[in-house]
């Protein structure tokens, strides 16, 4: 059995996508270059000085993509040794790309141009504001990007990143979302055949709903998925049940798939990141990182209390059940933020109290079902607090 095509189809386009921008940006300064010299009307200047702008503006360029390139790398290692491996917003971030891109795009015009130019006396002043319009934008992007870096080094504005992208996946699986599904079908009957990932190990990151859908109700089944995204897909584990006649490439080609978790639909990757952060914060004993951590951990704790915990249901049109998708479940949630936190601030009483202020408001407001998961925790806190901090005699 084949591997899911739509995941390599899905990866391969993003590198394709990455590539032709850089290859159009190149291009459209590689065209203006050998274009725009040939211009004869308007004011003209000496040619010898034009070229001589164009080959320092060029050269500088080319440095410039150098520093793009080193600032990507160390701000991706900055982030994953003080952060967590699993932060790569800056990495993906789309000016990251463009910015690159640009800057061969005007080191390919201004030494195109400045080739153009070379038999030539006077060449049109066209050229040289070209070029300096091209600069201009260029230092416009740099901006952009300094910012940019500058912004996913610092704690608040990544803590507040990450937790609105949790707060975008959660909200996506309200009941009052567009794409949640209404009241619960009849018990499906048993199913045909059990789908199973016949490749190595690789981490489900999207479910293409709308495929998926159209494929069970062209062939009237039924797809039950076992594995919710961020999961880690290992060989000849169960992925899906089918209830019905349908193929089981047709659901694999259904699963995008990757070597890293992303934010797409995965509800636990938030959550994740911010233990991650409060965890390395509380390594080198800065507990101040772990608190302010732990108030973005509430309002998402919080937030997945109140979100349904059984599995997402997907109709068709004619609303007849196609696809059950799982969810984790509300233990999931609590293990993911909390698990590694208690006994790593064992030892500090402040970060101590904070979890105990997130455990009792997340109860307060928590459906009674899901209460006692979060008293187990509170418990626990308050034996490592009640050792640090005994009562006076």
């Amino acid at each position: 059995m084949s591997t899911a095509p739509a995941g390599d189809a899905y990866r391969r386009r993003r590198i394709l996508y990455a590539e032709l921008t850089m290859v159009l940006y190149i291009l459209v300064g590689l065209g203006l270059g050998l274009t725009v010299p040939r211009i004869r009307r308007g004011p003209e200047l000496p040619a010898q000085q034009v070229i001589g702008v164009l080959t320092t503006i060029g050269l500088g360029v080319l440095g410039l993509v150098a520093v793009i390139y080193s600032l990507g790398i160390l701000v991706v290692r900055w982030v994953a040794s003080n952060y967590s491996p699993r932060l790569t917003q800056f990495r993906d971030t789309p000016i990251l790309r463009q910015t690159f891109a640009f800057a061969l795009g005007v080191a390919v015009f201004c030494i195109s141009a400045a080739f153009a130019t070379g038999p030539r006396a006077r060449v049109s002043m066209a050229v040289l504001i070209i070029a300096i319009v091209l600069l201009a934008v260029m230092a416009v992007l740099l901006r952009t990007l300094q910012v940019t870096a500058a912004t996913s080094i610092q704690l608040s504005p990544v803590l507040n990143s990450i937790a609105a992208r949790g707060r975008d996946v959660l909200d996506a699986a309200s009941p009052t979302a567009a794409s949640a599904v209404g009241s619960p079908a009849a018990p499906l009957p048993e199913p045909r055949a059990m789908v199973t990932w016949p490749t190595s190990p690789a981490v489900l990151q999207r479910i293409l709903v709308d495929r998926l859908v159209g494929a069970a109700q062209t062939a009237n089944a039924v797809i039950v998925l076992r594995a919710a995204p961020g999961t880690t897909l290992q060989c000849d584990t169960p992925v899906a049940d089918i209830h019905g006649e349908l193929a089981p490439s047709i659901v694999l080609g259904g699963l995008v798939v990757g070597s890293e978790r992303t934010f797409e639909q995965d509800p636990l990757l938030a959550f994740r990141l911010l233990t991650d952060i409060a965890l390395r914060a509380l390594r080198p004993n800065d507990p101040a990182t772990a608190v302010q951590a732990l108030d973005y951990l509430e309002d998402l704790l919080a937030r997945a209390a109140a979100a349904p915990i059984e599995s997402r249901r997907v109709t068709d049109r004619n609303n007849a059940l196609r696809l059950v998708i799982a969810r984790p479940g509300w233990d999931d949630f609590v293990r993911t933020s909390l698990d590694d936190l208690i006994p790593a601030a064992a030892t500090t009483p402040s970060v101590l109290i904070r979890i105990r202020t997130l455990l009792e408001r997340v109860r307060n407001r928590a459906h009674p079902d899901h209460r006692d998961v979060l008293t187990q925790r509170l418990t626990r806190v308050n034996e490592h607090l009640a050792a640090l901090l005994p009562p006076p005699a």
